[in-house]
């Protein structure tokens, strides 16, 4: 790893994105940083402006929960993914609909694209992962040998590897160089699910789990560099910076963690008093480009809220647009529960509603700016 001593963080204003229908499940910048996507319970997809908060679209389509989303490198298109087994792939530009995914079985839960944005790859809860030519819709390969629900992939900065975190505690990491995609590395150690995954510039690979701890490792040779400890629930979601020297990683907690890469020291804790509690959800992270601002969302319910008093220094932003359409969102999943809208849920997500921890605080998607503040001079 680099050897360079990394900056310290400092939370500035936050900023409130508040015309959500649902939960907010997954969020995405663009790769210039000038746009942020939301995935929401209520079914749709929502675009926003990131310097001025502006909606630029909220788009329909999906008949489920949208799960899952994200922006192709080349920031041409973006993807979704939902509960009504559906992957679709948007234009940016037209904000609209080119193509829908049609093959899993059951729920999607994530999706990546390759790092020329040729190739597409998802997984869901029919423990399947499916790689896309992206231009044809085309089902290139299916790869099996997960035993349980696949929550992450992510591709290698290569494109000649793809690795997966399954529910089954395990990492695969699949060679795509070959025509028929075999299991290149299987990465143990996680005692939970694997919930999350990610990879550096430099091609280490980092997983989140339900043990509540963080593996980095270096793919190549299967081996464990460090074991981040420090979160007290289930860790959700992770995002190494840009230089790969920090990581930050959220739990299904009111905090997010900023760790150095060097030592495995946690550096930051970013607590309550920024991260609202959700029911059941923890906040979702997503890196800007730049590393100048952290993407952290949890779900909102109930009546609309007023902004949180913050005890950092900074301004609290509120856009208070919202159009008032708010839902209910029970800490305790009903067999019977429905989404916004009256939108039956499918029984993945009951199943995954179903072993989320309980958290009975309200919450409020948010985005903390987070800047980069060059380390003290050590020299003598």
């Amino acid at each position: 790893m680099n050897s360079r001593a990394p900056g310290t963080l400092a939370v500035g204003r936050v900023k409130f994105f508040s015309r959500h229908r649902g939960e907010v499940n997954s969020s995405a910048f663009s790769p210039d940083g000038q746009t942020l996507l939301t995935a929401s319970e209520d079914g749709c997809v929502y675009g926003w402006e990131t310097q001025s908060g502006r909606l630029l679209w909220r788009l329909g389509g999906h008949t489920g929960p949208v799960k899952f989303c994200r922006f192709s490198p080349d920031g041409r298109l973006f993807a979704s993914t939902s509960c009504d087994c559906t992957i679709r792939l948007w234009d940016v530009a037209e904000a609209k609909c080119l193509q829908v995914l049609k093959g899993h079985q059951r729920s999607v839960e994530t999706v990546s694209f390759s790092p020329d944005s040729k190739q597409l790859a998802s997984g869901g809860w029919d423990k399947r992962v499916m790689l896309w030519e992206v231009q044809s819709g085309h089902v290139l390969r299916h790869l099996a040998g997960h035993r349980d629900s696949v929550q992450s992939s992510e591709f290698a900065p290569s494109s000649d590897c793809l690795a997966t975190g399954s529910w089954d505690a395990t990492i695969r990491i699949w060679d795509l160089r070959t025509g028929t995609p075999e299991v290149y590395q299987e990465l143990e150690g996680h005692s939970g699910n694997i919930s999350c995954l990610c990879y550096s510039a430099s091609g280490l690979l980092a997983s989140g789990s339900w043990d509540k701890t963080i593996h980095i490792w270096k793919p190549s040779t299967r081996s464990l560099l460090l074991q981040l400890k420090g979160h007290v629930t289930w860790v959700k979601s992770i995002t190494f910076s840009p230089d790969g020297l920090q990581l930050a990683s959220a739990g299904y907690s009111r905090m997010v963690k900023v760790w150095d890469c060097n030592t495995g020291k946690c550096m930051e804790t970013l607590k309550a008093v920024l991260l609202a509690g959700s029911p059941g959800r923890g906040p979702c992270l997503h890196l800007h480009p730049r590393w100048e601002a952290l993407s952290v969302w949890s779900c909102r319910s109930g009546k609309t809220p007023s902004p949180p008093q913050s005890n950092h220094a900074g301004s609290l932003e509120d856009d208070t647009t919202s159009d008032g359409s708010w839902t209910s969102c029970p800490a305790s999943p009903c067999p019977r529960r429905k989404g916004p809208g009256g939108m039956n849920l499918g029984k993945d997500s009951q199943a995954a509603l179903h072993h989320r921890p309980k958290v009975t605080t309200t919450g409020h998607p948010m985005i903390p700016v987070v800047r980069t503040v060059p380390a003290p001079d050590q020299g003598g």
